[in-house]
């Protein structure tokens, strides 16, 4: 990590000092973590006070200030989970992983951690790898968990049992709610952003149900479309420096209220998604 990386980082932004949250996520994105020197930058070129850089950076569950391992895996400890033997599967985790909660492995590949609630409680325990759900889990799934982790292969075990839940997000820009609680989607508030493709500019509405692909929009999208999300109150681009790993276009990033982050695929019908929930309950 460079200063002069944390700077190409910040021209990319235009000196854009209401965007912090998405500079801290490519900074993230590119090095793995916030150090120090890094955070003091941003603070400088953006004429930020370095106390509300830190707030913003240790906030987020999805920023860390120390390097993560390639690949994060999170046990859930909600209480359903809990009760459903949860803390056993971290203790099995940890014994297999030769690393205790909150760490990382000598080879940088796996970060271990805990976190409070995942909202899916009827599917417990829960783990999360790289965003990826894997619902029911029994100390027998453990090492098939930690192989996929390492395997780079993130998602359920068994697709069929995503948990399907509703999300509250905000813009990473400005952090107002993009929560429409005057138009539901799925059952729940929708989740309204400002779409354009080509010279064609309107609303476009998204379900806030993780594991829902519906949408409404002003103008029509035809499939493999690219489309620019921008916030509705501030009209900046949410964009990320994560491209989807499935077609390459490049992911729009929410954040999610009480911490994390979410990340859907720009193009008109791909389904990829990224969730880095934190440990707040949702």
């Amino acid at each position: 990590m460079t200063r002069e990386g944390i700077k190409g980082i910040l021209d990319k932004h235009g000196g854009d000092r209401f965007g912090l949250i998405a500079i801290l996520e490519d900074i993230q994105h590119k090095y793995g973590h916030l150090s120090e020197d890094s955070l003091r930058t941003v603070a400088e070129k953006t004429g930020r006070d370095l106390n509300d850089v830190y707030a913003v950076a240790t906030f987020y569950r999805a920023f860390s200030l120390k390097p993560r391992g390639k690949h994060i895996c999170q046990v859930c400890l909600g209480t359903a989970c809990h009760v459903r033997g949860a803390q056993i599967i971290v203790e099995e985790m940890q014994r297999q992983l030769g690393v205790n909660a909150g760490e990382t492995t000598p080879d940088d590949e796996v970060t271990l951690e805990t976190v409070a609630c995942v909202g899916a409680c009827a599917l417990g325990p829960i783990v999360v790898i790289d965003g990826g759900y894997v619902a029911k889990v029994n100390t027998e799934k453990v090492k098939r968990i930690i192989d996929k982790a390492r395997s780079g292969e993130a998602g359920p075990v068994n697709m069929a049992e995503r948990p399907t839940f509703p999300l509250k997000v905000n813009c990473p820009r400005c952090n107002h709610s993009l929560m429409d609680a005057q138009h539901h989607l799925d059952g729940h508030p929708s989740i309204r952003v400002t779409m354009a493709v080509g010279e064609n500019h309107g609303w476009l509405r998204l379900s806030s149900v993780y594991g829902s692909y519906a949408l409404e929009a002003e103008h029509d999208a035809p499939l493999e479309t690219i489309i620019d999300i921008f916030c509705p109150h501030c009209h900046g681009q949410l964009t990320s420096a994560t491209n989807c790993t499935e077609c390459g276009a490049h992911m729009v990033p929410l954040i999610v209220r009480g911490g994390g982050i979410i990340q859907i695929c720009a193009r008109r019908g791909c389904k990829a998604h990224m969730l880095d929930l934190d440990g707040a309950n949702i």
